[in-house]
């Protein structure tokens, strides 16, 4: 006999999983359904933990430095070698970056359905390395039309394989701790965090190696060097092919998409049902413990298991969340684009003849993350643990909405510093304002990085069902690519509305004609409004904390 109950304490989801069978009960752990992906059995301690966490790393590290090697300095290429204007070149930026955050979704349905992780980040790598060489071989063209179709073509090849690859490997490094272990849990809780550490690391060494190579020695070997950073990325991993941990059991169960699809489609066909009480003894609830939320779902318990009806309300949980989190992410994209276009205004130089590349400021960030993350796992997470009980030292939640608060600081300041730039080009000043004026709000998006960023990357592998993570990370990483979608519509919008004859448009070429403390005050201000949301919707928020995975 096989059967669920469902517990509720201090706004947790508790599931419970018991086999019965010759009055004996079963339990299954993560490690002991583990398997590498041609069959092998995964011994816990022969495999997976921190010994194949840290290949795993190590493996993110080599591809970031691959990816910021080119969307660093991206728009400064457009603008320069390929001639395009800057609104023109920060929109295509932004459409890029949303394709990159939103192909995820895609990729990871075939991942979670067809092929597998570990399958699916061997295919993705090797499209990957081949888009980035094609990106470099471009640059070597000399036809003008040619050279601008290459170029695109092959960065969508590149977002087209990092599209596979991005929800994967996270979710693949997770998945080699076993959930089920505390010991291990904790591990991976602080899994996330190192993986921004090492991460950032080797983003602060590509923004500033490949920011300065780009400008000042050759584009072709700019983009090359990431190519050959790919290239170790995709051998490193599968170095440790014999060591990982990978789930490939799903009990018997369908395809979680189709189990998730069911739950809609029979609550649809039962919305007549209109004493949802009567189906208590089919959902198998204990007493006093019923499911308050969407209890629209629970008609669907005619004909679907519990366990599916909690799967679905799981991944409804997520959506407000989602949608709320989507202003984070336009103001993250400026830091790409338009923080750019301020630094080249901007003095630059540290002693005559040497400039620092305006990209190269995205190190701040790096910086800023990589001194503060160590700070946060040992001094806060700690610290926080012995006032709220929890594994993260906050709440997920609690994280993600700090970070956004940060971000909304990050833009009043960009705001600022903006306004006493436009202030010193109207005095026409010899020399304009120093760039280090910019170190204040790339600070400000590191710190909402290590706050908004990695827990929205451990909320959406921790509160999805086991079989969905790849999907669950591609809804965090599609936040991003929704949120340059709309930072790039935006953009446009706002570059029309604000271009007359008699007045330069916010974005103007000649950022000293333009407004981009309007823009900014304007996200301060949509993000302010979308921080209230998302406060409304995490106070009600339950967590859903599986034992079987």
């Amino acid at each position: 006999m096989h059967y669920k109950i469902i517990t509720r304490s201090n706004n947790y989801v508790f599931i419970i999983s018991q086999t019965k069978k010759n009055n004996q009960t079963n339990t299954m752990s993560n490690t002991d359904v583990a398997a590498e992906e041609f069959g092998k059995t995964a011994v816990r301690s022969s495999s997976g933990g921190w010994r194949s966490a840290r290949l795993i790393i190590c493996v993110e590290m080599a591809e970031r430095f691959a990816y910021y090697g080119i969307s660093t300095n991206l728009i400064t290429y457009l603008t320069g070698p390929l001639g395009e204007s800057t609104a023109s070149a920060a929109a295509n930026v932004n459409a890029w970056s949303g394709t990159v955050s939103f192909l995820p979704l895609l990729w990871a349905f075939v991942a979670d359905a067809f092929l597998g992780r570990f399958r699916t980040i061997i295919i993705s790598s090797s499209l990957y390395v081949m888009g980035l060489g094609l990106l470099t071989f471009s640059t070597m063209i000399h036809s003008q039309e040619l050279q601008v179709t290459l170029f695109f073509c092959s960065l969508y090849l590149v977002a087209v394989g990092q599209g596979g690859y991005k929800p994967c490997i996270k979710v693949f490094g997770a998945d080699q701790f076993d959930v089920n272990d505390i010991k291990e849990a904790k591990a991976k809780s602080s899994f996330f965090d190192w993986l921004m550490f090492g991460n950032c690391i080797t983003i602060l060494t590509s923004q500033l190696v490949s920011s300065y190579i780009q400008e000042n020695l050759s584009w072709s070997l700019g983009f090359g060097i990431p190519s050959v950073s790919m290239l170790l990325a995709l051998f490193l991993f599968l170095l440790g092919t014999t060591s990982y941990r990978v789930s490939t059991d799903r009990g018997g169960k369908k395809n979680p998409f189709a189990r998730i699809s069911r739950v809609f489609v029979e609550a649809l066909k039962n919305r007549k049902q209109t004493d949802v009480d009567n189906l208590k003894e089919n959902l198998l609830l204990l007493p006093h413990q019923d499911s308050k939320e969407y209890r629209f779902l629970d008609r669907a318990a005619v004909s679907c298991d519990l366990d599916e009806i909690e799967e679905a309300k799981a991944m409804l949980r997520l959506v407000p969340i989602w949608m709320t989190c989507l202003v984070f992410a336009i103001v993250y994209a400026q830091s790409y684009t338009f923080f750019t276009k301020q630094g080249a205004t901007m003095n630059r130089s540290i002693s005559p003849g040497l400039l620092v590349p305006a990209a190269s400021l995205h190190g701040v960030t790096s910086l800023t993350i990589i001194v503060f993350i160590p700070l946060y796992d040992h001094l806060r997470v700690p610290m926080g643990r012995l006032f709220t009980h929890s594994s993260s030292g906050i709440t997920m939640l609690q994280r993600i909405g700090t970070g956004i608060f940060l971000s909304i600081l990050a833009m009043v300041v960009a705001a600022l510093v903006e306004i006493k730039r436009l202030q010193a080009a109207q005095d026409d000043v010899t020399v304009p304002i120093s760039v280090w004026w910019l170190v204040p709000q790339y600070v400000f998006i590191g710190l909402s990085d290590v706050f908004t960023r990695i827990g929205l990357q451990e909320l959406f592998y921790d509160q999805v069902p086991c079989e969905l993570r790849s999907l669950g990370m591609a809804l965090n990483l599609s936040i991003y690519g929704v949120g340059n979608f709309l930072s790039s519509f935006m953009i446009s919008v706002i570059d029309k509305v604000t271009s007359h004859s008699d007045q330069s448009s916010w974005f103007d070429n000649d950022l000293n004609q333009g407004h981009l403390d309007y823009f900014y005050w304007l996200l301060a201000c949509l993000s302010s409004i979308a921080l209230v949301f998302y406060l409304w919707f995490a106070k009600s928020y339950v967590y859903n904390r599986l034992n079987t995975f």
